[in-house]
């Protein structure tokens, strides 16, 4: 498994416009439908990536634990599901619902989202407050396959902790690490 880290792109820059299918419903989402009152949480997953397989329980359980408290969760998967048909979109409905993800399930088949967030890898994860600007980007936490660190979502925590309590988030980030999405040749 490749191991490609995120783009760190700059805090601040605002949440790119889009309009994807949910795998699920069939309904289209954009940005705007999906905005939460607090923040909006992007991440850009796939079915067969080991990284993204590693941390799909803790995924749903923060979505779950904090929806409710105004920060909404949206997944997108923007691999080349021809090369990888694992990750196509009948797939990715079976996954969503076999997990019971509590977020829509969004499909970028012409993988332009991936490129106007610049997301590199599976899993890759950006936080825009409300006014739709990026205060976090980088890794869930610092466990990967098979390092033994637990799967607990500290670093996404911390940065959804601060938001609701209307503090700043550090700056100080790490990158995700994952599997590099699966670009069109």
């Amino acid at each position: 498994m490749a191991r490609t880290p995120s783009q760190m792109i700059d805090l601040g820059s605002p949440t790119p416009d889009f309009s994807l299918p949910d795998t699920v419903s069939g309904k289209a989402f954009t940005r705007d439908s999906l905005r939460g009152r607090v923040a909006t949480v992007y991440m850009f997953i796939c079915n067969h990536c080991p990284f993204v397989k590693h941390v799909n329980h803790e995924l749903v359980l923060l979505a779950n634990t904090y929806a409710s408290r105004g920060i909404s969760f949206v997944a997108v998967s923007s691999n080349d599901a021809a090369a990888y048909p694992a990750d196509g979109p009948e797939q990715m409905k079976d996954t969503a619902m076999s997990l019971q993800y509590p977020f829509p399930y969004l499909y970028d088949e012409t993988q332009e989202v991936a490129r106007r967030f610049d997301a590199a890898c599976t899993p890759d994860f950006f936080v825009y407050d409300h006014d739709d600007k990026l205060v976090y980007r980088g890794q869930l936490d610092d466990s990967r396959p098979g390092n033994d660190h637990p799967v607990n979502g500290k670093d996404m925590r911390l940065a959804l902790e601060a938001l609701l309590a209307g503090k700043e988030v550090s700056a100080t980030q790490k990158p995700s690490i994952g599997c590099n999405i699966k670009w069109r040749g």
